[in-house]
């Protein structure tokens, strides 16, 4: 695919709160997007947008798609439907999807098989980032096509990284920055409900440590606009951050580096999904501070 040819159909699988927005501003970016959800594609299709009937629809007539999904066993079934696609003209995938290192790995295995070109670009940036067209794009794969899709990505991204030519290098720095951000969490709820206790403001305890050393993602944004508003609507659940932090423990375990402070970063993160299923991440101040 050429700079040119991107006026040509591009495929977008998975509409929810991170694939929802990312095809959304691609679309407003000009781009002719086909677009399929399995949980209802119509409804949830950007004004513009093209609603697909099935993957196979989208791989009959877009020549690269975009996957946006939940896990990596969805990502695998979605590349196995794209192969299995009859009339299949799909050449490259591009996967948003936190799948894991494992899955990102088999994903490209099984499309490499098939002809296809698996790229391993998954995003950081929250549903906020998203809707804003700012969010980080992690693209491992070949450079060259990096370049040949960077209009498309622009549209939906304020950075875009190559972090690497292999599926799994992206896997990588997504789990690894989730990590810091699932710690940073629990390491500022434990900090704030401390100094609360000994009856200093948490207003105050933030604009402390957001001008000392102690300054973190959770200090400067989830905890002064989501947590101490009680809005608690950051925008991504607790389940998927268990999710992201188990995948880093697998990972981390399998490349045999210390993961001390991961395991039991990775067990609070479970303990809140069980807690409160469905919660948004914020709420993990809650779970520390109102424990028996």
């Amino acid at each position: 695919m050429t700079q040119s040819s991107m006026k040509e159909p591009i495929g977008f699988i998975g509409l929810g709160d991170m694939g929802g927005p990312i095809a959304r501003n691609m679309t407003k970016g000009g781009f002719d997007m086909r677009v399929f959800d399995k949980a209802g594609t119509a409804e949830r299709a950007a004004d513009g947008a093209t609603p697909a009937q099935s993957t196979a629809d989208l791989a009959a007539t877009c020549e690269t798609i975009c996957i946006c999904v939940p896990d990596g066993k969805i990502s695998c079934s979605i590349a196995q439907e794209i192969i299995d696609a009859p009339d299949r003209i799909t050449k490259t995938v591009i996967d948003h999807s936190t799948t894991g290192v494992q899955d990102s790995e088999a994903a490209a295995a099984m499309l490499a098989e098939a002809g296809v070109t698996y790229i391993d670009c998954p995003v950081s940036g929250g549903r906020a980032g998203a809707a804003a067209g700012t969010i980080t794009m992690i693209w491992a794969g070949p450079v060259a096509l990096l370049e040949e899709h960077r209009s498309l990505l622009d549209a939906a991204s304020g950075n875009i990284f190559h972090v690497g030519d292999n599926a799994g290098q992206g896997q990588t720095v997504k789990l690894l920055n989730n990590f810091l951000s699932g710690t940073a969490m629990v390491a500022t709820a434990e900090a704030v409900a401390f100094g609360v206790s000994r009856g200093v403001d948490m207003k105050t305890i933030l604009d402390v440590v957001n001008v000392s050393t102690g300054m973190n993602t959770a200090t400067a944004d989830k905890y002064p606009n989501r947590i101490l508003t009680e809005t608690y609507d950051a925008g991504f659940r607790s389940e998927l951050m268990n999710k992201d932090l188990r995948l880093y423990v697998e990972s981390v375990t399998e490349a045999g580096t210390e993961s001390r402070v991961g395991r039991m970063i990775s067990e609070t993160w479970n303990d809140v999904d069980k807690a409160r299923p469905g919660s948004d991440l914020t709420e993990v101040y809650k779970h520390i501070t109102e424990r028996d």
